[in-house]
């Protein structure tokens, strides 16, 4: 049997039939259901978004509402999942409490033995509402500070700002994660997503994929990425150092730039349009422009001197930062946008399933290669 010899990460290899979200690559096009990202993030919100990927159109009046209600009611996390939460020794990242409590859902879900499409897509409210309570909860856990109860009157964005701060956010506050969000909602088959089809594939549950999902996206390859750029404009800042010098010195010693360059675009992500917008405007709005400025001028040295463009994870380091949001929660808040396409994908492969099972192209020594005894090895 001939095997199509992949790129090396699979790159440029098809590797599913999806429906869901559409990327063109040389023309920075990223669409979800045919839907341009600049469309959607200007006019939608994350609700009406993840409506769209789970059902492949968006709602009328009536199924926007009877949506939000649903997403709404789906706040609520079993006692002994909070608990285990406390339990946590104070070492645990938020990504690694978030995926081992994620992991502990299904003990508590009453349709975690149910595969069906109609049972997944209950599962994927609850999914969507409780990985966002996971990470407030435990981020004011660790704080010492009181859990806050949801609001179910509030939208996902804000229950989460709310229930992360104790504080009802602002419109401004509110609208730009929510817009994040959409940003981050999915992008076809990413490391997590390909993770997530893979193990669901398998007909496990959708908790375990989405575990798997929450692994992948933990690596700094993938996920975490933001973080990285904003430590480095935390770096810059306590040097005092200009932020040009500071990278064109990065570079001359091989050192990685991160939130630069994308295995899919050749030109700008789309996301990152967005996100750079946003990031500026919250500077003005709070009168402290410190952190885009220092993006900016990085971000033009970098286009000009490496020819690379910022990626989705570049300006969304200093627009969280402006949001007040803790470094090491900027992947969880990945994950709370991402569930949204992780779950349309899970609900897309269960509905046409095949067991993913690639091939590898084998380099390894020449068959036949014989067994030698011990005492004759050299």
């Amino acid at each position: 049997m001939s095997t199509a010899v992949a790129g090396k990460g699979l790159e440029g290899i098809v590797a599913a039939n999806s429906g869901i979200c559409w990327i063109d690559g040389e023309a920075g096009v990223l669409a979800y259901r045919g839907i341009d990202i600049h469309e959607l993030a200007v006019n939608s919100t994350f609700e009406e978004t993840t409506y769209l990927l789970w059902n492949g159109r968006l709602p009328n009046q009536l199924a926007l509402r009877e949506f939000q209600s649903q997403l709404a009611l789906s706040r609520s996390l079993d006692q002994r999942v909070i608990d285990m939460l406390r339990s946590f020794p104070s070492s645990a990242t938020p990504m690694e409490v978030l995926r081992t409590a994620v992991s502990a859902l299904s003990f508590y879900d009453a349709d975690e033995n149910d595969n069906s499409h109609d049972a997944n897509v209950r599962k994927s409210y609850n999914l969507t509402s409780q990985i966002a309570m996971i990470v407030a909860i435990y981020d004011r856990i660790r704080k010492g500070l009181e859990i806050i109860p949801p609001d179910r009157s509030l939208s996902h964005a804000a229950n989460f700002l709310w229930m992360l701060t104790g504080k009802k956010p602002s419109e401004t506050a509110t609208r730009t994660l929510d817009i994040a969000l959409i940003l981050h909602a999915d992008h076809e088959l990413n490391a997590s997503t390909f993770a997530a089809r893979v193990i669901a594939a398998t007909l496990s549950d959708i908790h375990s994929a989405v575990t798997g999902a929450i692994g992948a996206l933990k690596g700094p390859l993938h996920g975490g990425a933001n973080e990285a750029v904003m430590r480095l404009l935390l770096a810059i800042d306590k040097a005092g150092a200009d932020p040009v010098e500071h990278v064109r010195n990065m570079l001359a010693s091989k050192q990685k730039v991160s939130g630069f360059g994308h295995r899919v675009y050749k030109t700008e992500d789309p996301r990152a349009t967005h996100l750079r917008r946003m990031s500026e405007q919250l500077g003005k709005d709070a009168g402290q422009s410190k952190w885009f400025e220092m993006s900016r001028a990085i971000e033009q040295f970098v286009k000009a001197e490496k020819k690379l463009n910022a990626n989705v994870d570049f300006y969304s380091a200093s627009t969280y930062a402006m949001l007040g949001i803790d470094i090491d929660l900027y992947t969880p808040i990945f994950a709370i946008s991402r569930i949204a396409g992780w779950t349309a994908h899970v609900i897309e492969q269960l509905d046409d399933n095949r067991l993913i099972r690639p091939r590898a192209e084998y380099i390894g020594p020449t068959y036949p290669t014989h067994w030698v005894p011990v005492a004759e090895r050299p």
